[in-house]
């Protein structure tokens, strides 16, 4: 009988994104991902350049991993009008969970210096993303201007998740929900 075959290259990435998420890239060392993975660091290195390299690639996998997920979620109400109040709810949701740790890509994102740092590169393609699943959805409202209000919800939900985090204070989405349906009232008739 024939032993499956183990994709290290997918364990690695998994572990290397638990432990990027719980302590942050620089407290995620070479030991630590080799002994909490499995896969020596000879193996490691086989898939991998880099330290940096594990870390770009497990953000890259959470970026694809969580956008659907939110969508998926998100798409679970009406209307679009439904749609981006729900982003609220799932939001608070999501902090409620066990191991809630804020957003990994503002986190990591906080961990670099510069600006054409591929993690940040990585950040600022996932906040792209979520800036456009909003304005898909505020574009088939009756909405005169949907990026200027895409934009705005924008910063009601990354101000929810930093004072989840940061605050522990798991109500802001639903402040946040509240404001966004003020805004939305105001913006569409």
């Amino acid at each position: 009988m024939s032993r499956p075959t183990i994709d290290h290259r997918d364990q690695i990435l998994a572990t290397a994104e638990k432990l990027i998420y719980e302590n942050g890239i620089h407290a995620t060392g070479m030991d630590l991902l080799v002994k909490t993975s499995g896969v020596s660091r000879k193996g490691i290195y086989n898939h991998f350049a880099t330290k940096d390299d594990v870390a770009a690639a497990a953000l890259s996998a959470r970026d694809v991993r969580w956008m659907n997920w939110f969508r998926t979620e998100c798409d679970k109400a009406g209307t679009p009008y439904d749609r981006i109040l729900n982003m609220f709810t799932v939001l608070k949701g999501w902090f409620e969970t066990d191991g809630f740790r804020g957003c990994a890509f503002i986190n990591t994102a906080g961990e670099v210096g510069s600006p054409d740092d591929p993690i940040r590169q990585i950040a600022k393609r996932h906040k792209q993303k979520l800036l456009d699943y909003t304005l898909e959805l505020t574009e088939q409202l009756n909405t005169e201007q949907p990026l200027v209000l895409a934009r705005q919800l924008l910063v009601l939900m990354e101000g929810a998740i930093t004072m989840a985090r940061v605050m522990g204070d798991y109500h802001a989405a639903d402040n946040a929900k509240d404001v966004a349906r003020m805004l939305l009232k105001e913006l569409t008739p």
